[in-house]
């Protein structure tokens, strides 16, 4: 499985941006697929994930209310929505691939992906 991330860009506080993740390549099942960011000198992040089938959501308190995690099964996407971005949002983003089951809880936890993307910079200017 390949993901490809993109739309990121820099955009000033209060502002807005989509990122998109295609995925391709064969897979026999999608349990589901998240976004994670990484800011310079931190450690990696959970931001939100999305089941595949059902469409359940899950997002880290700090993006709740203005991220919204959606997917497109028929393009093999998955979008993240972001408004109202802070400068505090500023990370390279990173949207990963999960196959099989596991509890929504265990989606926050990056170690439990199976593939990620390469990443797209997202910059917001105060």
């Amino acid at each position: 499985v390949q993901l490809q991330a993109s739309g990121g860009g820099l955009v000033q506080a209060g502002g807005s941006l989509r990122l998109s993740c295609a995925r391709s390549g064969r897979t026999l099942s999608t349990y589901a697929m998240g976004w994670f960011r990484q800011a310079p000198g931190k450690a990696r992040e959970f931001v939100a994930a999305i089941t595949w089938s059902g469409s359940t959501t899950y997002y880290a308190d700090s993006v709740k209310g203005r991220f919204t995690i959606s997917r497109d099964n028929a393009k093999n996407t998955v979008y993240l929505q972001m408004n109202s971005l802070k400068p505090e949002d500023t990370a390279v983003y990173y949207c990963a691939f999960r196959a099989g089951m596991t509890t929504i809880a265990a989606l926050a936890d990056g170690n439990r992906y199976d593939s990620w993307g390469q990443g797209t910079q997202v910059t917001v200017s105060s």
